[in-house]
């Protein structure tokens, strides 16, 4: 990682000041302008709208990360809350689209049909962006084509190619979606950048952004008397992450709780006589939203079907196929998400489904939850150790702790950030705008 840690580091303002100099400037007509700040994220995405005059943020404005197409293709689609009410009033038969974020680094996602139109990454991303600004322009009376983007520090852990995919395919969804002038920050800093507006003295501060689909530290300094300032590269001391976060423990989850009642470890008669286990990449797949959102090819189905037939209609088999066919599973991971947000308060939850004739009903203590998630925890825990050694940064060299990002919350990652700096408080702003806040204070990266 020492190598990426450098090349973060050193091409920041590379992929801030220089990446997207090509763009044309575009000049505002109207009285006020406005910039806006955009965190595009794997569960919710947020925009902060930023008035230029005024030095202020007017506006802030989030949606979940959710696309749903109609069953009828004609129908179009619709975006954010929408997405869920007509998901259910569609009785959930259309395309269910979550976690677009997870595709853009995937080389191996070029394209998915829906109807009979072909959408890549970019083109999904871009509905998600486009909505967003459609809702901040209804609110400026504006055609604001200037943002701050946020973007993970790695997309894919530290692979650099699928870095460079995923940072090429964001920029093209966001001129699609009608951004010509754009930057790139990375989503720790914005999130720091909106924690120093309150601060009242100088601190050297650990960020950690823990989202649905990545957990990102950044050290940096931070001085109240800067705020605004044009160059901060010099205070960003060192950025890492790792491709961990909320949906990682819903994986886990489905994985360890959900899918033996979707029919895991059933035999079937593949031969007379000979009794074999059915795949477990049928399940791995179930536990993997982004993988869930193109699992519907004809030959997997068939495949399904003479699992099936051969294991004698096993009844919890069934419910796979019921799971795939009718694309219900948005509202099991909600039940999952419930689950996981009732054990942030309390030790004990309940795992409850029930549709279709699936019939899931389990309690979950607080202790299991931790056991099922403590792979990743454990896996976030030695990534910061490291992060730590390599920039030499030593824990009582740490001023104050920021946590951010909906994942935060999690009973778990709260006690090993207290058991790792138990002389530091942890901090917190609203886990799921400070980002996009943090973005649009990022103006100064549009100047030369």
């Amino acid at each position: 990682m020492d190598d990426c840690n450098n090349i973060v580091v050193n091409t920041l303002i590379s992929f801030q000041n220089y990446f997207f100099l090509f763009s044309p400037p575009f000049k505002y007509q109207g009285m006020k302008q406005h910039l806006y700040g955009i965190d595009f994220g794997t569960t919710n995405s947020a925009l902060a709208i930023y008035d230029e005059d005024t030095g202020e943020i007017t506006n802030t404005i989030i949606i979940p990360s959710l696309i749903y197409f109609y069953q009828h293709a004609a129908e179009g689609f619709v975006v954010g809350e929408a997405a869920i009410s007509a998901y259910l009033a569609d009785n959930m038969k259309g395309r269910f689209i979550k976690s677009v974020k997870q595709v853009l680094s995937r080389s191996s996602f070029t394209e998915t049909r829906i109807g009979n139109k072909r959408y890549n990454a970019s083109d999904l991303v871009a509905i998600i962006l486009k909505e967003l600004k459609t809702r901040a322009d209804q609110l400026t009376g504006q055609d604001c084509r200037k943002a701050v983007i946020g973007r993970p520090v790695f997309f894919d852990d530290d692979d650099v190619q699928k870095d460079k995919l995923a940072q090429t395919r964001l920029h093209k969804a966001a001129m699609l979606a009608g951004f010509t002038e754009v930057r790139y920050q990375f989503e720790p800093i914005g999130a720091a950048f909106a924690y120093e507006k309150g601060l009242i003295k100088k601190e050297n501060v650990l960020v950690a952004d823990l989202g649905g689909g990545t957990t990102d530290f950044t050290y940096l300094v931070l001085d109240p008397a800067k705020v605004g300032t044009k160059d901060r590269k010099d205070d960003i001391i060192a950025n890492g992450g790792i491709y961990i976060g909320g949906d990682s423990f819903d994986s886990a989850f489905m994985w360890e709780k959900g899918t033996p009642h979707f029919g895991k470890d059933t035999k079937y008669e593949a031969t007379p006589g000979k009794i074999l286990t059915v795949p477990v990449s049928l399940f791995a797949n179930i536990c993997s939203w982004e993988q869930m959102n193109f699992f519907n090819g004809l030959r997997i189905k068939k495949d399904i079907e003479d699992y099936y037939y051969f294991s004698g209609n096993n009844k919890k088999f069934k419910n796979l196929i019921t799971l795939i066919d009718n694309n219900l599973g948005y509202s099991v991971f909600q039940s999952i998400e419930q689950t996981k947000i009732t054990l942030t308060d309390e030790a004990e939850a309940t795992f409850s489904y029930h549709h279709m004739e699936i019939e899931i009903e389990e309690k979950i203590s607080l202790f299991d939850y931790e056991k099922i998630i403590a792979k990743d925890i454990k896996r976030i825990a030695n990534y910061l150790d490291e992060f730590l050694e390599k920039n030499k940064i030593e824990a009582l060299d740490i001023d104050s702790l920021f946590l951010t990002g909906g994942t935060s919350m999690v009973g778990s990652i709260q006690y090993l950030f207290k058991a790792k700096f138990p002389h530091v408080k942890l901090n917190s702003g609203d886990n799921f705008k400070s980002v996009a806040k943090g973005l649009a204070y990022s103006g100064y990266l549009f100047e030369d």
